[in-house]
């Protein structure tokens, strides 16, 4: 799905290396690398010759957990004297959790990611471990779309498997509100400031959106960008090859989502509202907003909470076209693989994590995402539901695949992507204000002057 080739990214991220790797040593293919030194972590231990497997992930929404845990219930069967301890996080409260138990050096077995940027800080700090010759066995890795290994290969290693879904942010809008105005889905600009207009008059927020963990809001600002410029003004910024966050740009889409903001194109109280716990969704649900431009991980949520909804109101376009833009309307704001799953070198058991995995993306379990409304990653995937078909169709005919920019960026400098954009949202920033603050942080972040 990403169309950015993987030299591409790591040589950006060879850049930040100031150490050396510390790398899994090579072995044959189909066997198990010996686990790196821990740092006096200590493993799980096993009861009466119990092994025990730790495993954390984000799937806290139906039927996000039932998918992983009927994986766990065959392999646990398959293999037993192997018991997998599974916890799920809600995504914010993972990030936070993951890096102290990394600092700690008691992470669990089997960890999730969205590959790029945080992946490869924990891969240079050797808290991952090389997955290479597992892929490699049997040729497992050409089970997997290739786009889909770009972003955990670092240095020709791989170090996740992709196993979620393939995602893309879309404009979600409610079929029978758009109807009852007598409104098309968005097209170009012009379209999305009618709709707003119309909506608000009507009392209904043109807009759900809960920016309280700020990664929600920045799709905006990365469509925006790539809608005005295309993909290579980003890039050529986040590389550092030719290109500034102070570009005009940068400046421009600031602008135009602050146009939004003043527009009364949100709901009310959106910066402070949880993405998490579902308060935009239900907006979308109860007919108090008309869209949510959110990934298309959407789809297989609705389906799981409100069935009704999901048949009956629910529908998507890309991110409307911008009058004089220099990017294609079919370009895309994403990654194919959401989420990825590594193995800490703490782990006592990595062969029996690994082929828990295996189990999580085999074909009982690409089958059950299917159904439940996910694209998983894999070579050959078919489905009958059409708008899973639509996403599809939309991943194939993208010239370029962005991925989320907290995700490409070091983990420094996602942050005050999100920081910044957040404040553009709430009017605290100027749009050349938030281009400066990125652009400094970057200049720091590499040393330059």
């Amino acid at each position: 799905m990403k169309t950015r080739k993987t030299s591409t990214f790591v040589s950006m991220m060879a850049l930040l290396a100031a150490l050396t790797m510390i790398l899994s040593a090579c072995v044959p293919a189909g066997v198990a690398p010996q686990p790196a030194a821990s740092d006096g972590a200590a493993a799980p231990a096993a009861t009466d010759g119990e092994k025990v497997i730790t495993m954390w992930h984000i799937q806290t929404t139906e039927p996000g957990p039932q998918l992983i845990q009927q994986a766990v219930d065959r392999f646990m069967a398959d293999n037993p004297g192997v018991k997998v301890e599974v916890e799920a996080l809600q995504n914010d409260p993972f990030k936070t959790k993951i890096k102290v138990a990394m600092g700690a050096g008691n992470p669990p077995c089997i960890f999730p990611s969205w590959g790029g940027g945080p992946l490869y800080e924990y891969v240079k700090s050797g808290q991952v471990t090389d997955l290479t010759p597992y892929m490699d066995a049997d040729n497992y890795k050409d089970r997997f779309v290739p786009a889909s290994l770009s972003n955990v290969t670092f240095d020709d290693k791989i170090w996740g498997v992709p196993v979620e879904n393939s995602a893309v942010a879309v404009l979600f809008y409610n079929k029978p509100l758009f109807e009852q105005y007598g409104l098309n889905a968005p097209a170009t600009w012009d379209d999305l400031m009618v709709a707003i207009e119309t909506f608000k008059a009507n009392d209904i927020a043109p807009f759900a959106l809960a920016n309280k963990t700020k990664w929600t809001g920045s799709m905006y600002f990365m469509y925006l960008v790539d809608r005005l410029g295309g993909p290579e003004v980003f890039k050529k910024a986040g590389t550092r090859t030719g290109g500034t966050f102070e570009d005009p740009v940068f400046i421009e889409a600031g602008k135009r989502l602050q146009e939004l903001v003043n527009a009364g194109a949100f709901s009310e109280g959106f910066n402070g509202l949880d993405y998490d716990t579902g308060q935009s969704r239900q907006l979308m649900y109860a007919g108090k907003a008309a869209m949510e431009l959110m990934g298309s991980w959407n789809i297989s949520t609705a389906k799981g909470e409100n069935p009704e909804f999901y048949e009956k109101n629910l529908d998507f376009v890309a991110f409307p076209a911008l009058p004089d833009g220099k990017g294609d309307p079919n370009n895309v704001v994403g990654t194919v693989g959401d989420n990825f799953y590594s193995i800490s070198p703490t782990c006592a058991y990595p062969e029996e994590a690994f082929k828990l995995l295996q189990y999580i993306i085999d074909d009982e379990s690409v089958k059950l995402r299917g159904e439940a409304g996910k694209i998983p990653p894999v070579k050959g995937f078919t489905t009958d539901d059409p708008m899973l078909q639509k996403v599809i169709g939309m991943i194939e005919a993208a010239p370029s695949v962005q991925l989320w920019y907290d995700q490409y960026l070091p983990p420094e400098l996602g942050e005050v992507h999100k920081d910044t954009s957040q404040a553009l949202f709430g009017l605290s920033m100027t749009p050349e204000e938030a281009a400066k603050a990125q652009e400094d942080a970057a200049k720091k972040f590499y040393g330059e002057q």
